[in-house]
C-alpha cells in the first residue's frame, strides 16, 4: 500500500509544478555547481559499566570524502553524488570492542575488530523544476529514516528518494530503500535491510510555526508514524521561548514480535520541550512519555543482520530526552532540566557548554514494574573561528547513567566519555 502511495505522491509532485518554484532554471552546470569536501574525524568513546560486565572503548581516525555535482542545464538536470570513507583503528582490540552503542569497527569471526575499513558509494540525481529524484547510495536524514553520523563513520542506504520543494515553505519526501551499509562494516548490504518505504513532509506555516508528518514501513519489522510541531515565541531581540513537540506511533509486525519474544506490538512515545533563550543562556524543561503494550518500548535503529534490530537509522529518534540513554522503555516517563551557555558573550567565540539532568521512572520489564533511571549529561564544544584550522571543532561530552535493579533488563548503569575532533576541508 505504501508503495502505491509513494508512486501517487511522485506523480503529484511532477504534475503540480506550473507557476511554482524552479531551482533547475538557476542551474549553472554540472561542474560549476559541484563541490568536494573532506572531513577528518578523530573519535574516542569509552564506557565504564557498573554491573560487572567488561568495560568497552574504541578509538579511530577517519577520512570522510563527499562529492556533489551540480545539475546539467536544461529542463531536466542530471548530476552525481558520491562518497568515500576510510577508518583506521587506533584502539579497541579484542575484548574492548563490540559494544552495540559504540560500533566503530565490527567484530570478526575471530572476535577481533578489523585494523581498518574502507567503502564508498554513489548516486545519480535528476531535477525537474524544484523536484529531485536520487537513486543510489545516500545518507537520508528524515524523522523515520535518519542515518547515524555521531560515531566514527556514518551509515548509508541504497535506494530511491524523491524530494520536492515546489511550494514555498513546503518540503515533501517519498522513497524506498533496499540495502543498508553498517557504519562499522564495508559491504553495501552489511545491515541486512530488506526494504523500507518512507513518505511525508514538513511545512513552514509562518516564520514562527513549523510542522511535519511522516510515515515508514520497514518490511517484516514495523510500521511507524511521526508528527512534529515547533513554535517560536519571540519576546524581544535577545529572548525567545521555543515549544517543540515530537511523537511516534509504532506497530510491530507479528513475525517480528514472535522473533523478539515481545509481549505486545504497539508503542506510542512523545516529548514536549520548552526552551527559553536569554542572550547567551538557554534553559530547557522537557517531558517524555512512552506507552503501549510492547516490552521493546520505542523500537528504532540497529541492524537486521546480526542484531535482529529495526534498521531505520541510529538517529531515528527525534525526541527531547535522548542522550546516552534514550528513555524509551515500556511505560517510561522522563523529565529533563537542561542549561546551555554560549561563551561568545563572555569574549570566547566558538565555545559552548550544555548540561542536562534526565530522570525516568515507571519502567516496565518482563519481570518487574516501577523501575527508574537517571542521567547527568555534560558537553563542551569549541569551534576554531579563524586561521588555518578554521571550522575545526573539538567536542568533549560525558554521561553518568544510573539504572535501578528493576530496570536492569532494559538498560545498564555506567559512565561514558566521548571525545570528537572534526576538521572539515572544502577542496572546492
Amino acid at each position: 500500500m505504501l508503495n502505491k502511495r509513494i508512486s501517487l505522491i511522485a506523480l503529484g509532485m511532477m504534475s503540480a509544478m506550473q507557476a511554482m518554484a524552479n531551482d533547475q532554471a538557476e542551474s549553472k552546470g554540472f561542474i560549476e555547481d559541484s563541490s568536494l569536501k573532506v572531513l577528518l574525524r578523530n573519535a574516542y568513546i569509552s564506557r565504564d559499566y557498573k554491573d560487572g560486565r567488561e568495560d568497552k572503548a574504541e578509538w579511530g581516525q577517519a577520512a570522510i570524502g563527499t562529492f556533489s555535482s551540480g545539475f546539467t542545464q536544461g529542463t531536466v538536470g542530471v548530476g552525481v553524488d558520491a562518497f568515500g570513507l576510510y577508518a583506521l583503528r587506533l584502539d579497541g582490540g579484542k575484548g574492548r570492542t563490540g559494544a552495540q552503542g559504540i560500533d566503530f569497527f565490527k567484530k570478526g569471526e575471530s572476535g577481533s575488530a578489523a585494523d581498518d575499513l574502507s567503502k564508498g558509494g554513489a548516486a545519480v540525481k535528476f531535477r525537474l523544476s524544484s523536484t529531485t529524484l536520487t537513486y543510489g547510495d545516500q545518507m537520508p536524514a528524515l524523522p523515520v529514516l535518519s542515518y547515524h553520523n555521531v560515531r566514527l563513520l556514518p551509515e548509508s542506504y541504497t535506494g530511491t528518494l524523491i524530494s520536492s520543494k515546489e511550494i514555498k515553505g513546503l518540503e515533501l519526501n517519498a522513497g524506498r530503500f533496499t540495502a543498508q551499509s553498517r557504519k562499522s562494516a564495508e559491504a553495501r548490504d552489511s545491515g541486512g535491510l530488506k526494504s523500507i518505504n518512507v513518505l511525508g513532509g514538513s511545512y513552514q506555516f509562518t516564520e514562527q510555526f513549523k510542522a511535519a508528518v511522516y510515515a515508514s514501513d520497514v518490511e517484516d519489522v514495523l510500521k511507524k508514524q511521526y508528527v512534529n510541531a515547533n513554535y517560536v515565541f519571540p519576546i524581544d531581540k535577545d529572548r525567545s521561548l521555543t515549544l517543540d513537540f515530537n511523537g511516534y506511533r509504532t506497530k510491530l509486525e507479528d513475525g517480528y514480535v514472535r522473533q523478539k519474544g515481545a509481549t505486545g506490538d504497539d508503542n506510542k512515545i512523545w516529548s514536549l520541550a520548552a526552551t527559553f533563550v536569554s542572550g547567551p543562556h538557554s534553559f530547557t524543561v522537557a517531558h517524555q512519555r512512552s506507552s503501549g503494550d510492547s516490552n521493546l518500548g520505542y523500537a528504532f535503529g540497529g541492524y537486521q543482520k546480526g542484531q535482529d534490530r529495526v534498521g531505520d537509522g541510529g538517529n531515528t529518534i527525534y525526541l527531547a530526552n535522548s542522550y546516552w540513554s534514550d528513555f524509551n522503555a515500556e511505560d517510561e516517563r522522563s523529565w529533563q532540566l537542561g542549561y546551555g551557555l554560549d561563551f561568545s558573550a563572555l569574549g570566547i567565540r566558538g565555545l559552548s557548554y550544555n548540561v542536562a539532568y534526565v530522570r525516568g521512572d515507571n519502567i516496565t520489564t518482563s519481570s518487574s514494574e516501577g523501575g527508574t533511571e537517571r542521567e547527568i549529561f555534560n558537553q563542551f564544544k569549541y569551534v576554531v573561528q579563524s586561521g588555518p584550522a578554521k571550522d575545526l571543532s573539538v567536542k568533549l561530552r560525558s554521561s553518568i547513567l544510573r539504572v535501578s535493579q528493576k530496570s536492569s533488563e532494559y538498560n545498564v548503569s555506567g559512565n561514558e566519555v566521548r571525545l570528537f575532533v572534526d576538521y572539515p576541508i572544502n577542496i572546492f
